[in-house]
C-alpha cells in the first residue's frame, strides 16, 4: 500500500486528497494529511467565538467568485458543493464590489472552511492537526518526514501544499535536492501580507448598518468590512452576530512583525471611525496572514512542480498558478495528473 503524505490542508491539500480518491479509486493508497494548525482550512479558515462555537466568522476567504471561463470547466465542483448545500448564491448587498458581467459569487453558510472539509471528508484521508513539518530527508528509497513536536513517519509519495515561502524553509535532503533553478523561481514568487479582525458577539445584540458587507477605497488601514452572518445570510435570534475587517495590504505589510495586541487595538480604533455605532464584542480574534494572497507566481503558472521521482515529491497551491478557487481546483488536478504517472 502506498502511503502518500498531503502537507497543508487548506484548499489545495483538500482537493489534491479528494482527487487521488476518486481518480485512483482501486489502488491501495493510504491518503494522510498533516497540518501544522489545530484546524483545516488554511487561508480559507473559520474561527469560532470563545464563548459560543455557534458564532463563526471568515477571517480568510470571504466568498467564491466564479469566472465565466470556469463555469463549465470547473462545473462538476461547483454542482457538488452547491447539491450538498456548502456553497450557496450570495445574494446579500456588498457595497464597493466590483461587477462583472457574467460573473457569479457564492457563500458558505457553515463558513469557508466547510469546502475545504468537505473534500477532506471525502477523502478518508487521516488527518493529524498540530503536526508542522519541518524536515524531509531521503531514507531507504521513502520520504521520512519529521515535525519539531518529535513525530517521525515514512512515506512513499509526499505533496507539499504550503506556501512556497515555507517550502524554502523545510530543513533535511530537500534543500539539496530542490536544484538552483527551482530555488530561483521559488524565491520569485511573492505574497501580499494583511491581518484580519474578528468580533464576536451574543445572541441579540444588532449590528445596525444598511449593507452585509463594504469595500472601503480610502483607508489607509482597513480595506474590507463584513457582517459576516449577515453576508452568508444566516442571520438567526439565537445565534450572536460577528463581524470580519480586513486590513489593506499596505498597512499589513507595513506592520507584519508589529505586536499583534497592539495590532488588535489600532484596528478597532479605526473600525470605530468608520462605524461609531460598533458595541463590545464578548470575544476578539486577530489574525496575521503573511501570506495572504499571491502576488507573482511560479513562472508559467504551471500548477505544480515535480522535486523528485523516485520517491515522488511534488509541490503545488496557489503560489504555482493564482489565488482564487479555481486556481487551487486546477493546481489539485495538475498535482494528481502527475501522482497518476507515479503510483
Amino acid at each position: 500500500m502506498a502511503r502518500v503524505l498531503i502537507v497543508g490542508a487548506g484548499l489545495t491539500g483538500g482537493l489534491c486528497a479528494a482527487l487521488l480518491r476518486r481518480e485512483l479509486p482501486q489502488r491501495l493508497l493510504h491518503i494522510v494529511v498533516w497540518e501544522k494548525a489545530r484546524g483545516a482550512g488554511g487561508r480559507m479558515s473559520t474561527s469560532r467565538s470563545a464563548h459560543d462555537p455557534k458564532c463563526t466568522a471568515d477571517l480568510g476567504a470571504q466568498y467564491i467568485t466564479r469566472e465565466p471561463e470556469y463555469a463549465k470547466k470547473h462545473q462538476s465542483f461547483y454542482e457538488d458543493l452547491l447539491s450538498h448545500g456548502v456553497l450557496k448564491p450570495l445574494t446579500a448587498t456588498i457595497e464597493g464590489m466590483t461587477i462583472k458581467e457574467g460573473v457569479e459569487n457564492f457563500v458558505t453558510p457553515q463558513g469557508i472552511s466547510s469546502i475545504v472539509k468537505h473534500y477532506l471528508n471525502e477523502s478518508g484521508a487521516d488527518i493529524f492537526y498540530e503536526h508542522h513539518v519541518t524536515q524531509i530527508c531521503l531514507k531507504a528509497g521513502k520520504w521520512e518526514v519529521c515535525s519539531p513536536t518529535g513525530v517521525v513517519d515514512q512515506f512513499d509519495v509526499v505533496v507539499l501544499t504550503i506556501p512556497v515561502p515555507q517550502i524554502l524553509q523545510l530543513q533535511g535532503d530537500i534543500t539539496n535536492i530542490i536544484n538552483r533553478s527551482q530555488r530561483q523561481q521559488l524565491e520569485s514568487v511573492s505574497y501580499s501580507s494583511r491581518y484580519a479582525l474578528g468580533l464576536f458577539y451574543e445572541a441579540g445584540i444588532q449590528i445596525d448598518v444598511p449593507w452585509a458587507a463594504q469595500y472601503i477605497s480610502s483607508n489607509p488601514c482597513i480595506r474590507f468590512i463584513s457582517i459576516d452572518n449577515k453576508k452568508r445570510n444566516i442571520e438567526s435570534p439565537d445565534i450572536g452576530p460577528s463581524v470580519v475587517v480586513h486590513t489593506t495590504v499596505s498597512f499589513g505589510t507595513k506592520h507584519l512583525e508589529s505586536n499583534i495586541e497592539k495590532i488588535q487595538q489600532l484596528i478597532l480604533e479605526k473600525l470605530k471611525e468608520i462605524i461609531p455605532i460598533v458595541p463590545e464584542p464578548t470575544s476578539i480574534k486577530c489574525q496575521r496572514w503573511r501570506y495572504s494572497q499571491v502576488t507573482k507566481a511560479f513562472l508559467g503558472c504551471p500548477g505544480q512542480i515535480t522535486l523528485h521521482t523516485k520517491p515522488f515529491l511534488v509541490c503545488g497551491g496557489d503560489g504555482f498558478i493564482h489565488s482564487n478557487f479555481d486556481g487551487c481546483i486546477d493546481s489539485a488536478m495538475s498535482i494528481v495528473e502527475a501522482l497518476k504517472f507515479n503510483l
